[in-house]
């Protein structure tokens, strides 16, 4: 971690531990997700403390007792009334705030702003609010406030506010919404949504793309542009490494390898999310068989998933899609020893890894995504010398452009053709083409990224 003089507090809706209860006893384990494997590790048998809200009834029991040190972190879970929690994650956070910023409303139909909607701003507004009281009374002197994506995004001034010695920095792991779409809001709502954000002393994004639309919305909403920084977030190679090097992980491998034979091996990993665009992912390759009989009953396309916001219709509804667009594809092209595409809903990491230990083709091909860490994640551990199909709409396409193939995720025909091209790399080309992957996904770390925070906010500071 960068040399700083002033405490680190971490806030974020999901925390570093969950919490189970055990014969009375708080039993706590590493938490999920990108945030905390990424930052995880940077503040073990550190003082940072990290704030984040309760989500299961473990978590809230550990709420009652404060400040809990376990796993070598310092975690103080946040105990939300069951409805402002609710209402302020599925219906402000999940169905509007990631709807936006991903441009995925169905305008003719989505968002309903209508009075229940305006109930769960409310509770958006005391959702953060609770934050930012719990953060004010126990936020050492002069700290250094990290403040974690579009959950907690009206913190600023509510904190300076109650806490002016405190430096506070909030950072958007998604794409943000340019003008346009953040005129779908209520005026009202979408300027106490930017005030929110500029409220603090900067405002970090992944990409210069995300920042330009943030700043441009605040001029159309606010008429004035906050101070903003670029940070994009690197995968851990030594986190990666370890799962791959698992028994879990080889085991996979070898079900791989045997099933592949002398086949080629296409592959994704994602959520079953509407902005990773699985549904034109399949279409492509659909297209690249119709286009390309040379290939047929010669490539496997593996898509690894694990459904998501399920609670969400549009979601059950996307992946129901999804299912039955693999299912009319494999009837069109499937034999008697092949099936074409292989959609595997299981989560199971350590299979995940493996995965993309074996490509040949790793397809990442989202709509638009705050940055994507898979595109560097697999030339980190691939092991075949693999291609990057990458959509431009992506944040880490800012990063990889120079060294995958760029498609445009809405454009099918183009992405049928990079498969394509990808598939028919000489063993030269293929290697060449690695080694660059390699570079550019070995170029940053997760400690670059926090170090970028913890730099912007002495920046402020001085």
């Amino acid at each position: 971690m960068a040399s700083v003089t002033s405490p680190i507090v971490l806030v974020s809706n999901r925390g570093p531990l969950s919490f189970n209860e055990d014969s009375g006893r708080l039993v706590a384990k590493r938490g999920a997700g990108g945030l905390v494997s990424g930052l995880g590790p940077l503040v073990v048998d550190t003082d940072t403390m990290w704030i984040a809200a309760a989500l299961s009834d473990g978590d809230r029991a550990a709420a009652a007792e404060g400040i809990i040190e376990a796993e070598g972190m310092r975690v103080r879970t946040l105990a939300i009334d069951p409805t402002v929690l609710r209402q302020a994650y599925d219906v402000i956070c999940n169905a509007t705030l990631w709807f936006l910023h991903h441009g995925l409303h169905d305008l003719s139909r989505r968002p309903l702003i209508d009075e229940g909607w305006r109930q769960a701003w409310d509770s958006y507004r005391a959702y953060n609010k609770a934050f930012a009281a719990v953060v004010a009374a126990d936020a050492p002197a002069d700290a250094t406030v990290l403040v974690q994506d579009y959950h907690l995004a009206l913190l600023g001034p509510m904190l300076r506010e109650t806490r002016p010695d405190i430096t506070s920095v909030h950072f958007s792991h998604t794409p943000f919404a340019p003008p346009m779409q953040m005129r779908v809001m209520p005026h009202d709502a979408a300027a106490e949504l930017l005030e929110g954000m500029a409220g603090h002393d900067l405002c970090g994004f992944h990409s210069t793309r995300w920042s330009a639309d943030f700043t441009a919305s605040c001029e159309d909403v606010l008429g004035r542009t906050p101070a903003t920084f670029v940070a994009p977030l690197a995968p851990d190679p030594g986190d990666l490494n370890a799962v791959a090097s698992g028994a879990a992980c080889q085991a996979a491998v070898d079900e791989i390898h045997q099933h592949l034979g002398d086949r080629q091996l296409i592959v994704r990993v994602d959520r079953v999310e509407l902005s990773k665009n699985l549904l034109r992912g399949f279409r492509a390759f659909d297209q690249l068989l119709r286009d390309r009989a040379d290939l047929r009953g010669t490539v496997i396309f593996r898509a690894l998933g694990y459904p998501s916001r399920e609670g969400l219709t549009e979601y059950l509804a996307y992946r129901q899609e999804a299912e039955a667009l693999v299912d009319v594809i494999n009837r069109r092209w499937a034999t008697d020893d092949w099936t074409p595409i292989e959609l595997d809903l299981r989560d199971d990491f350590p299979r995940a890894v493996a995965h993309l230990r074996c490509y040949d083709v790793l397809l990442v091909n989202p709509i638009r995504d705050g940055l994507n860490l898979v595109a560097k994640e697999g030339p980190l551990v691939n092991e075949r010398n693999g291609s990057v199909v990458l959509s431009r709409e992506a944040g880490i396409h800012d990063e990889m452009a120079d060294v995958v193939l760029s498609v445009n995720p809405f454009d099918i025909t183009e992405q049928a053709a990079a498969l394509g091209a990808a598939l028919d790399r000489s063993a030269s080309e293929q290697a060449t083409a690695a080694a660059a992957l390699d570079i550019v996904a070995r170029a940053r770390t997760p400690k670059d990224w926090l170090d970028d925070q913890l730099a912007a906010a002495d920046s402020v500071r001085r």
